[in-house]
């Protein structure tokens, strides 16, 4: 399974007809995180870590177009590792989420204790990571760790709506570009942010897409923008 992840998500990010893309679970939940199997195995395995190396969550952070989790159940290690690892967090209302590796005796797994701090701040990364205790949806909202609690009836729904809008009104070239410069952000200085955003600036007056907005903002009708690249 982590491999097609792997691949879908590759995939998906180098495919110029795609524009967003929507991370998901099947059944009632988003993902349980590794199968308590294997990890019972883990410690006779000497390949476990280097075969797990490979398949890395933070895929969704490098690939140039804006990652949604739409989370549809419980989301636990690994499993709140992808979430976190999207752009946007749409969660449905009651859903459960847990950083359980204390409880397991394991650490922090695949960059979460970098990830979390950044979406929540330090104090509450370090209770949810030190404790593994479980949260709820509206928990989850109210520190910041999600952007919106959505009716479970309706969450795919909104998720896709909210993607439709970025593919259709939002330049690719643009997105890929703010993304790049949100993550790069975390490692300079906030002068360093300004000075690279006013270089990126200078390039993107110069761009067909920024005319393109133009054109479409005076006729009133919607931008027709290039697939990106």
């Amino acid at each position: 399974m982590g491999v097609g992840f792997l691949d879908a998500v590759t995939r998906a990010g180098a495919d110029p007809q795609v524009r967003a893309v929507i991370l998901t679970g099947a059944g009632r939940g988003f993902c349980a995180g590794a199968d308590l199997d294997l990890l019972d195995e883990a410690p006779g395995d000497d390949h476990f870590i280097e075969q797990n190396s490979t398949v890395l969550p933070t895929i969704l952070t490098e690939i140039p177009k804006p990652t949604i989790a739409a989370i549809n159940g419980p989301a636990a290690g690994f499993g709140l590792i992808l979430a976190l690892s999207c752009d946007v967090r749409f969660v449905a209302a009651g859903a459960k989420l847990t950083a359980v590796f204390p409880r397991l005796g394991l650490i922090a797994e695949y960059g979460s204790s970098w990830l979390l701090p950044r979406l929540v701040g330090t104090s509450a990364a370090l209770d949810l990571l030190l404790s593994g205790r479980v949260i709820l949806a509206e928990e989850a909202e109210r520190i910041g760790l999600v952007n919106r609690v959505l009716d479970p009836e309706t969450l795919i729904h909104d998720a896709t709506e909210y993607a439709k809008d970025l593919a259709a009104n939002c330049s690719p070239a643009a997105m890929r570009t703010i993304k790049r410069q949100i993550y790069a952000s975390f490692e300079t200085s906030l002068p360093g942010a300004v000075q690279d955003s006013l270089a990126l600036m200078e390039a993107s007056l110069r761009t067909d897409d920024f005319k393109e907005a133009m054109s479409a903002i005076a006729a009133k009708r919607r931008p027709r923008f290039a697939d990106p690249e």
